[in-house]
Formats: C-alpha cells, structure tokens, sequence
C-alpha cells in the first residue's frame, strides 16, 4: 500500500476545541486511506514526500449546507439588496425553470470547484430542484461531479409536496411532488448510493426544503419515520427569518422548533439550517435533543436576516457545523470566507450585546468568547459530527486521510505571530498547495485534477448570459 509523508509543516490544527486544537507533529503520514501517524517522521524507502515547509495543515472542511445549482446565480441585480422572502422570488425562483441538465452540471462543477480550491473535503448539498416529469436525474448528476472531483458527497434530497401558490398558475418545474413520489425516490437513492460507513464517500439525507412550508404537518412525522426506517438522517431550513415565527405562530400556534418537535424532527439525526431567530426554550430544545445546526453567516449577513445565536446553541448542547449556503445569497461560497465570518461575526454579536457597568451591565468582558481555533472544529470536526461521519474531520492516528495544506505566502499572511490560524484570520484565500480526501490528492498547488478552468470560465459565462437571456 503506498504511502505519502508530508513533512515539516509550521503549525498542524487537529479540528478538536480548546486544548487540543494544536498538534507539535511537524509530519503526517498517510498510508491508503488513512493517517497512519503524525510527529516526528524519517522517510522511507520508495514513499512520496511533500515538502510542507512554512506551511500549515487543517483537517479538509466538511461544509453542512450549500446549494449548488445556485453557482451560476451569483450577483443578480434583481435580487442583490433583498431579504430572504423576496430575495426567493427574485433569484432563484425566477431562474429555477430556466436550468436543463447541461446547466445544472455547470453549476455543480463550479460550486464543488470553489469548495475544493478552499480546502473543503466534504459537501452536503440540499438540492431542492425535482418536479414531476423531469427529464433529468440531478441527483445523479451531484454524486457523478463529485466523484468526478475525488470529493466525499452528502445528498440532501430536497423538495416539497405543497406550494404558497395555485399549481395552476405554476410552469412544470416549479410544481410540487406527491408524497409517494418524493418518497420512493428517496428510497431509491438510498438504495444506490448510501453507504452508512463512518468514512463513506456517499450518503442520502431526507430533505424536505422547509418543514413549515414544503410538507403538511403528518407528511413530516412520516418522513422522519421513513429516514429512520432507512437508516438516513434529516436535514432542512429553520428559523431563518422573523418571518418563520410569524407564519409557524400564525398557522400552528407554537414557534417552529416546538412545532418540528411535535412532528419528530428533532435527534442527533437532524440538522438544521440558519437557525437565527430562536427563543429561549427553543434553545433548550434544541440542546436537549442534540439537535444540530449549518450556521451560514455570510448569507445571514447578505440576505439581512441577523446572526445565529451560536454560542447559546453550543452552551445548550447543539452540535455546530458551518454551511455556505447557495452562492445566489453568498456570492462568494467556499470555506475559507466562510469560517472567517463566522469568527468575525460572532464576536461582533458579543460585542453587541454588551451593556456598560454604569447601566447594570457586565462590561466588555476580559475575552471574547469565540476564538479562530473554535471555529476551526466547527467547520471540521463540527460537520463531520453533525453528518455522522465519526472518522473525518479530525487529524489524529488512524482517522480519514482527509487535509489541506496552505501556503502562507500572499502578503496579507506576512506578519503572523500564529502562523496556524493565518488561514482564518486573515482571510482571503491563501495558496492551497495539497488537498487530501480518502487519502487522494485531489489537489496540487491550486490546481484541482482533471478540471479544465479555463474552459469552465467559459461555459460559465455562456450559461450566465442565457439564463440572462431568458
């Protein structure tokens, strides 16, 4: 079995929390698969070397929630400056019916491309575009990119069986699905793909795009019995908006993680979305059951809809991952830019929070409580666990041979103290010189294997000018 040695790297995170976030090493080998070890490593005999000099390694990020056919929807006027509801209507509502097979394959390649240069080893996608009578498998097309692109592929199956609108006055690709079909499909998507191993390559998630708005309440208990039966686990969008507890009150006189608790969505088999507008017991709720959360803070941020109480959720008991999101409402989705929101914008909720001692407040505090370590394992060992894949996310002896290695050497790394968190800090996008998956390096010096950039720049450009076009 071959093995590959990586040497002398300047700072190794492991993707663990506090203490031991850090690892001496300053080598990792890989043997298959695997990390066959990580310390102090001589060489041997036949195997490959890669020089990590002034380098530092992260475990691959394993990103919770995006939407991939949203990669050719980035930047649209009509949509730029709106909040979420309209936001919808304007953007990917509008372009939904205009996305054929050739498109939608475009799109995921550029979204997993974007993931893949910022050192992302794992993609759950909620893909929510299936009506009746599509002539193509996009679900098929997701694993087929991402296996094209060596990438470990979580499929969301998205969909809805109600709408807010007349199905009459709907085209075809905008239509509902009926409960049976959405059902069987799932079914058979699990019964292709799924693999439940700690380290698979594929799972199938039961999706359903929003619980309050996509199913009627007794469809969702047997969604969530039917993915329990099958051994998957459950994902959607929740609490995004004010706009959630307005409809979930309006409609069912509860707020909406009560109401998904009465319909059985809640577990450490379930994962939630945005979550940022919660209550107090919602908290509580949410901690009890070990519920999990794709905090989204650059599309929070874009779409207006506030900052995720993350600190709260963790304090609680909620398992926290990090998501991007679709790039019609984060029109820059990779992991780099993601996680150093998400350090930056939870300080700055703390800092929001904070009352002067003259008012009966605490002050600012002696330290801010999220650090750029923490963030690191939520984005690793956080969404590894929220997927339930308990052998990625983390570097450690025996666990996935999954990690990526930077470069510091863009001036804006010039000048750090701790070289080991220069990737988060400093933002950016630093020189990925290897990314590892399943011990395969997908890869090497910016340069993902087997894509064409150049010609997908311009498929890029003609798919924007027809969806355009109309």
């Amino acid at each position: 079995m071959t093995t590959t040695l990586i040497r002398n790297a300047a700072a190794i995170l492991s993707g663990q929390p506090g203490a031991a976030s850090r690892i001496a090493g300053p080598d990792i080998r890989l043997r298959g698969q695997r990390i066959e070890a990580i310390g102090q490593l001589s060489p041997k005999p036949g195997e490959t070397v890669i020089d990590a000099t002034d380098c530092v390694i992260y475990p691959s990020w394993v990103n919770t929630h995006h939407h991939l056919f949203q990669s050719l929807l980035k930047g649209d006027a009509h949509g730029i400056d709106l909040p979420l509801t309209a936001w919808l209507a304007a953007t990917p509502y509008r372009f939904r019916a205009a996305f054929d097979e050739r498109l939608f394959r475009i799109a995921a390649r550029i979204g997993l491309l974007e993931l893949a240069l910022s050192g992302c080893g794992t993609v759950a996608d909620h893909n929510y575009l299936y009506y009746p009578g599509m002539p193509f498998d996009s679900s098929a097309i997701l694993f087929e990119e991402a296996e094209r692109m060596g990438l470990r592929f979580v499929l969301c199956r998205g969909g809805a069986t109600r709408t807010r609108q007349l199905e009459a006055e709907l085209p075809q690709a905008m239509r509902p699905e009926s409960l049976d079909a959405y059902l069987a499909d799932v079914e058979r998507l699990t019964a292709r793909y799924h693999d439940p191993a700690s380290d698979a390559m594929r799972r199938v998630v039961m999706a359903p795009t929003t619980p309050p708005y996509s199913l009627a309440p007794s469809e969702l208990v047997e969604c969530a019995r039917t993915a329990r039966r099958l051994g998957i686990r459950l994902h959607s969008h929740l609490s995004e908006t004010v706009g959630y507890q307005d409809s979930v009150h309006s409609m069912h006189g509860m707020s909406p993680v009560r109401f998904v608790a009465e319909h059985e969505w809640l577990g450490s088999d379930v994962w939630f979305a945005h979550l940022v507008k919660l209550d107090a017991e919602e908290i509580a709720l949410l901690g009890s059951t070990r519920t999990g959360i794709a905090h989204c803070p650059q599309s929070n941020g874009r779409l207006g809809s506030g900052t995720a109480p993350v600190l709260a959720l963790q304090a609680a008991g909620v398992a926290i991952s990090i998501g991007v999101d679709g790039a019609a409402s984060n029109e820059a989705a990779d992991m780099i830019s993601e996680v150093h929101a998400a350090w930056l914008m939870q300080r700055a909720a703390q800092g929001d929070r904070a009352q002067p001692l003259f008012r009966g407040g605490a002050g600012e505090g002696e330290r801010v409580a999220v650090s750029a370590d923490d963030v690191v394992a939520w984005g690793t060992s956080g969404g590894a666990t929220v997927l339930g894949l308990g052998d990625v996310g983390t570097l450690a002896a025996g666990m996935a041979a999954d990690l990526a290695i930077y470069a510091l050497d863009d001036p804006r790394y010039f000048g750090l103290h701790d070289v080991a968190l220069g990737p988060v800090v400093s933002g950016g996008r630093p020189t990925l010189k290897a990314l590892f998956v399943a011990g395969q390096r997908v890869v090497a010096d910016d340069v993902v294997m087997g894509v064409d950039v150049a010609e997908l720049r311009a498929q890029a450009r003609g798919a924007v000018r027809q969806l355009m076009a109309g």
